[in-house]
């Protein structure tokens, strides 16, 4: 099937295009990525995933680069977009349109991602159980197979140009973290220490939603509003009590299923190992159970999957 032509105007050329973009996946520090380099690099001020790419490919790139008129010059503009990682029609898009494009990929013990990604989605798809989600959301297993997807992107973008961070190690040392990233995009430093958002906690989901129908009829408003581009209306509801009354205010998440988590892991293994050879780091600690890990306090009892403040 032939891939949809981007419309393009006459002043193509004087568009301002991403010189990078973080393709996720979610629930691996993305947000706290966007709120970290917002004010060091040119993102979009509006709404933190475009999704054009994925979404909004034949709305032209003269309405993608729309996003990036205010970033300032002389710095490289990039999006924060997660849900383009799995998506093998984004990835030939956006090497097509910007071949040159470095990419940041940033992974989190897989098992984790897909129990954090899972209470993302609960309150906008009205989703009951984890175990009956990961029968019916494929996005749930296969946004953690991470091997598989960086050899496509390093293959469309050349390996070079694809820089590969783990959640582990923003965990343990957000300074160190955050200048490498900083190094890949050539931009100063950023001093963690001095910046009003590093420490914050972010996007936690610690309940379900109060309301199952509620939820879903709220999903419905937040992405029609999001496909009218009234990012300050939806940007004020987020920050709003508004938004808690619709998407939290139930039942607080428990650890995994213990059945469920050995299952899961199993079923990652060889993947980790690929993944393990392709970046050449020991991620043992994602093969097992936590609550067979030797790991420090607060990472050896089971604990909700969203216990990181970055999100």
């Amino acid at each position: 099937m032939p891939m949809p032509s981007v419309r393009r105007s006459s002043s193509t050329t004087s568009m301002r295009l991403p010189d990078f973009i973080a393709v996720g996946p979610q629930r691996t520090g993305t947000t706290w990525l966007y709120e970290v380099l917002r004010e060091h690099v040119g993102l979009s001020k509006r709404v933190k995933e475009i999704q054009f790419f994925k979404w909004h490919f034949e709305k032209g790139l003269s309405w993608y680069a729309s996003h990036f008129t205010e970033c300032p010059p002389g710095l490289p503009i990039g999006e924060i977009c997660p849900v383009y990682f799995n998506s093998p029609l984004a990835r030939s898009r956006m090497a097509s349109t910007l071949p040159r494009c470095k990419i940041i990929c940033s992974f989190r013990d897989p098992v984790d991602r897909a129990y954090s990604h899972y209470r993302m989605l609960r309150p906008f798809a009205g989703l009951r159980s984890f175990e009956e989600s990961l029968a019916t959301l494929p996005d749930l297993i296969d946004c953690s197979r991470y091997a598989r997807h960086l050899r496509d992107w390093r293959e469309s973008f050349g390996a070079a140009n694809v820089l590969v961070v783990l959640h582990e190690d923003l965990e343990a040392d957000p300074q160190r973290f955050v200048n490498s990233i900083c190094s890949f995009l050539g931009v100063v430093p950023i001093d963690l220490a001095a910046s009003s958002v590093a420490w914050r906690r972010i996007n936690l989901r610690p309940q379900a939603p109060r309301s199952r129908i509620l939820g879903i009829a709220a999903n419905r408003l937040f992405f029609w509003l999001r496909s009218h581009r009234y990012y300050t209306i939806l940007n004020a509801w987020e920050d709003s009590r508004l938004w808690s009354l619709c998407f939290s205010g139930g039942e607080r998440y428990t650890p995994i299923n213990p059945e469920t988590e050995q299952r899961l892991r199993e079923t990652f293994t060889p993947e980790i190992e690929q993944l393990e050879k392709l970046i050449g780091r020991d991620l043992s600690a994602w093969k097992l159970c936590r609550i067979s890990r030797s790991l420090p306090s607060r990472d050896a009892r089971p604990s909700p999957a969203d216990a990181s403040p970055y999100s």
